[in-house]
């Protein structure tokens, strides 16, 4: 992040970071909303709700008020003059209420109120709706809030997703309305809603947004008061609708080339590319005019890591002009934002805090900037105030340190923080940001997610939906406390072996200390990953034997190379503990002596130059499991070997590279000429081939007729024992 650009970064998909929401739809023929104030609260939410009808026990009153935007409603029955009604418990100055219409929508409806249910009194009417999300301003006091249907608009009878009421005296914990703005003069910034000071406690997000209704009620209880995406389209609404509904605020995104860090999405040349930026701009702004009025909005975020990802399409001169012409745009883009909604700040994220000089020279128009840092993150400090800048930041990404940040283990690979250190880890992240005070205004810190693989395990704080420490580490950072809380078990001290040897196939050892603070009896689980070993991020149940007190033996994957191991505890309670080391799984021994080992072999063809290459046939007999073989990208291919004599032997090993055969013979022979058969096969898979088949031969081939892959045949060892 902060002293040279890195090109180590965390995978991540340009298609998983855009598509975040729909568009919100507003009656025009509704009365004009009020500005929001800094004391609107949300009254409605699961409080009291009764009706004239309903169509079904499916379509009860209360589906109307359960926070839930797209997946439960209510629905009277099909004739006119039907009212929808909630109690909200006290007398409440009432300011808004939004309604969200199933296609079965009110044409003419008045808002009544009332502070005793039986008397009631007109604060607002509709008289053409046309469906889709009403907002409607309304003053007046109560504390029974009234929907009544005068016409429908179809033959069905009325149906709300949602019914919100909004004002003054509810005690749902509420979100600042109004306008956003950076106060304060150099080294003593705040960020305000409405007139009120306003620090960003904020995760990234991460589900699906259809199920922003289901999950927005857990982040607010965490402390939560912020999300921040990665893109903003027609397909935001859900998460903004659900995020207002718990009283959130949402960091809405702009995607721009080449994003993530390593360049993901493709290369712009921000040079010459005019068409790419006046696009963007368009796009951008069509999002900003829809969604500027949302009670969700915060701020808008324009790129992601894209300073620093610039040096993966550029080098030397160009990549500096590159730089330029990128910030020189997001300033365009600040300027376009601020022309149609100079209500809301407008910040830039990047991965490097090299990337703020540009922004200092070239977007003056930036609001703030937005740094993404994880290991690193209590250095940004001392960057700001090191550069000399004058503006206030956010931390835009934060938390444990990343695969980047971390010393490799024994088999080469970045050894993954413990769980207690990834918890510790969000802590450190969040006491460095309000350390820094004035200047930092807040964090979203990595990542409200539920994917259970291999990032999953590193960055979530609910893998499969299940709370691990550091979830309970960002409530406390947030709220103070987790007092009362059910917390995850611990997994301590895991270890593996042999953890440089593991033969493919066969056993290896897993031991953990597993405990969990509340007594809860738990459920150990063992995972294995193919990141490092073939590039598949999922998480696979292995095959083990509990052997009791915490130890596991593990069947070693047929793949070689580097797998990583995974000890799950879970409490049955929504918790769990997980722990994670490598374990490098090796070709099984075979007893005997290699006869092929250092003799000479011969090929079809080899590669002369690619990737690792040259490949030629005698590295697949010099017993150094770390060089190859690879032949053309054509079928048919062979390789042989001569023993130098007429030998007797039992079996054969093939150690394949990811470039494996799919069908392919064993053949024999005396003179190099005439060969004969003595094993066929058609169903390889790539993993390694112990052919259990003896003979008595000089020369042993292995007439290669269907490759598995698009690439050519490549094995790393072929040995032949006696």
């Amino acid at each position: 992040m902060t002293t040279a650009p890195t090109t180590r970064r965390r995978a991540r998909t340009t298609a998983s970071l855009v598509s975040l929401g729909a568009l919100l739809a507003t009656s025009a023929t509704v009365l004009t909303a009020a500005p929001a104030t800094a004391a609107e609260t949300l009254l409605s939410q699961g409080k009291t709700a009764t009706a004239s009808s309903t169509e079904g026990a499916a379509y009860s009153a209360s589906a109307a008020v359960d926070g839930d935007l797209t997946g439960t409603r209510w629905a009277s029955q099909w004739s006119d003059d039907q009212w929808l009604q909630v109690d909200l418990g006290a007398r409440a100055d009432i300011s808004r209420v939004v309604l969200n219409w199933e296609g079965a929508y009110g044409k003419a409806y008045a808002i009544q109120l009332s502070d005793n249910g039986t008397d009631w009194r007109t604060a607002g009417s509709v008289t053409a709706g046309d469906g889709g999300t009403d907002e409607l301003a309304v003053s007046g006091t109560g504390r029974y809030v009234r929907l009544q249907g005068i016409t429908r608009a179809t033959g069905y009878g009325y149906s709300l997703w949602e019914f919100r009421v909004y004002g003054d005296g509810g005690t749902t914990q509420p979100g600042p309305g109004g306008a956003v703005r950076v106060t304060g003069s150099q080294g003593n910034w705040q960020l305000t809603v409405g007139g009120q000071p306003y620090t960003v406690k904020g995760l990234t997000w991460g589900p699906s947004m259809a199920d922003a209704p289901r999950y927005m009620p857990d982040l607010r209880s965490m402390g939560v008061n912020t999300v921040r995406t990665w893109g903003t389209d027609a397909s935001s609404k859900p998460l903004l609708d659900a995020a207002a509904a718990q009283g959130l605020k949402v960091v809405n995104g702009f995607w721009l080339q080449p994003g993530g860090g390593p360049g993901s999405g493709g290369c712009v040349n921000y040079v010459t590319d005019t068409a790419y930026k006046n696009d963007m701009l368009t796009e951008f702004a069509k999002w900003v005019d829809t969604y500027k009025s949302h009670p969700a909005t915060l701020m808008w975020n324009v790129g992601n890591e894209s300073v620093l990802g610039l040096q993966n399409c550029y080098g030397g001169t160009e990549l500096e002009a590159q730089r330029n012409a990128y910030t020189t745009f997001v300033n365009d883009v600040a300027r376009k934002i601020h022309s149609i909604d100079p209500d809301h700040p407008v910040t830039s994220t990047d991965a490097w805090t090299g990337a703020w000089p540009y922004y200092k020279r070239n977007a003056p128009d930036l609001d703030l900037y937005s740094m993404n840092s994880y290991g690193d993150v209590c250095n940004v400090q001392r960057d700001w105030q090191q550069g000399g800048y004058t503006k206030p930041y956010i931390i835009t990404e934060g938390g444990p340190a990343g695969e980047w940040e971390v010393p490799n283990d024994a088999n080469g690979v970045p050894d993954e923080p413990t769980d207690v250190q990834k918890a510790d880890g969000y802590t450190k992240a969040w006491d460095c940001v309000t350390g820094h005070r004035g200047v930092a205004l807040g964090a979203t810190l990595f990542h409200y997610g539920l994917e259970h693989d291999f990032g999953g395990v590193w960055f979530n704080l609910l893998p499969d939906g299940l709370k691990r420490l550091s979830y309970y580490a960002v409530k406390k950072a947030y709220t103070g406390s987790t007092a009362g809380d059910n917390t995850p078990p611990v997994v301590t001290n895991m270890t593996v072996s042999p953890a440089s040897a593991a033969p493919a196939g066969r056993e290896f050892t897993v031991r953990a200390d597993i405990r969990d603070p509340d007594g809860d009896p738990v459920t150990p689980r063992i995972y294995l990953s193919g990141n490092y070993a073939n590039g598949d991020k999922r998480l696979v149940d292995a095959q083990y034997r509990s052997l009791g007190n915490g130890t596991f033996a593990v069947t070693a994957p047929e793949k070689l190379g580097v797998w990583k191991v995974y000890v799950q505890a879970e409490d049955g309670r929504g918790n769990a503990g997980i722990e994670t080391k490598s374990v490098k799984v090796v070709a099984p021994p075979v007893a005997g002596t290699n006869i092929a080992l250092g003799r000479p072999a011969t090929a079809s063809s080899s590669q002369a130059s690619y990737g690792d290459c040259p490949c030629p046939a005698s590295n697949a007999v010099d017993g150094n499991p770390g060089t190859r073989w690879a032949s053309d990208w054509s079928d048919p291919q062979w390789i042989r070997v001569d023993l130098g004599s007429v030998r007797s032997f039992d079996r054969l090993q093939l150690v394949w590279d990811p470039a494996y055969a799919k069908s392919y013979e064993v053949q024999v022979s005396d003179n190099g000429t005439t060969w004969r058969t003595i094993h066929t096969t058609t169903t390889g898979n790539g993993d390694i081939d112990t052919i259990e088949t003896g003979a008595t031969a000089r020369y042993v081939k292995l007439q290669l007729t269907a490759r598995g892959t698009g690439w050519g045949y490549s094995l790393h060892e072929f040995g032949i024992y006696a």
